[in-house]
């Protein structure tokens, strides 16, 4: 799959909660090449922040040939696309990283476990999936985006740790107040989640792949700032770093230490 940089225009731009952003850009290259749980890198056009900033993909629209990307203010660079409009212009490249094996869920019960901003890319992989899906999305609070597109898709069961929506708690407090089952889990989101997540599913023997969330620099695996350690050892019996923005960001759960 080829890498394309380009110059995307500015389709739309919404809020959808405090801080939280959705962009809709123009792509056609890389939405033809898209998959779901994939990234792109968005540059910022102030020279004085020369490292892009990944984003997961949130949906993929082949036909007007445009992604959407959701994402949180987390400092300078995302606080300057946050003030863009329609019409302007970003440098993106994409589509990184390996996605979710859609194969692996065909015909399957799929848990699509979301936390947080690990929630946008559960809506592409949703519509993608050709499987029973139930998605479990984890908020902070009543400040819930995207329940429109996770719930056209599957079943949606919202978990917020105030418990002012859903489930009070995270989302394996959701999983067991609404006595729900899956062959495989999909999901995305802090690692105190995915490490929870990890261990669920090896006490339950069930087919776990995580989309782990880290900062990321070149998003090409160049530079090595994004490596975590993996199960994997060399003929010296020392353990293989995985470099999350190549080799992942989506692993098997068996395969990485969390």
């Amino acid at each position: 799959m080829a890498k394309v940089k380009m110059i995307s225009r500015i389709i739309s731009q919404d809020l959808l909660a405090p801080d939280i952003y959705s962009l809709w850009l123009s792509a056609d290259e890389i939405a033809a090449q898209a998959k779901p749980g994939q990234f792109i890198s968005v540059y910022c056009n102030d020279s004085g922040r020369i490292l892009p900033r990944p984003i997961s993909i949130c949906e993929i629209d082949r036909e007007r040939g445009a992604l959407r990307i959701v994402y949180r203010i987390a400092g300078k660079g995302t606080a300057e696309f946050a003030g863009m409009e329609p019409g302007e212009t970003l440098e993106i490249l994409g589509p990184l990283g390996n996605g979710f094996p859609m194969e692996e869920i065909r015909g399957k019960r799929v848990f699509l476990m979301g936390g947080g901003i690990g929630i946008p890319p559960m809506v592409q992989t949703a519509r993608e999936a050709e499987a029973d899906v139930t998605v479990i999305a984890g908020y902070r609070n009543s400040d819930i985006f995207l329940k429109e597109e996770l719930a056209a898709n599957g079943r949606l069961v919202i978990a917020t740790e105030d418990g002012s929506v859903g489930t009070k708690g995270n989302v394996l407090d959701a999983v067991r107040e609404n006595s729900l089952q899956a062959d495989v889990i999909f999901a995305c989101g802090p690692t105190p989640m995915l490490r929870a997540i990890k261990a669920y599913a090896l006490e339950h023997q069930m087919i776990c792949y995580l989309s782990m969330e880290e900062r990321m620099a070149c998003g090409i695996g160049a530079c090595l700032a994004c490596v975590c350690k993996s199960k994997e050892v060399d003929h010296h019996s020392n353990v293989k770093n995985k470099r999350i923005c190549k080799d992942g960001p989506v692993f098997l759960s068996t395969e990485v230490e969390l």
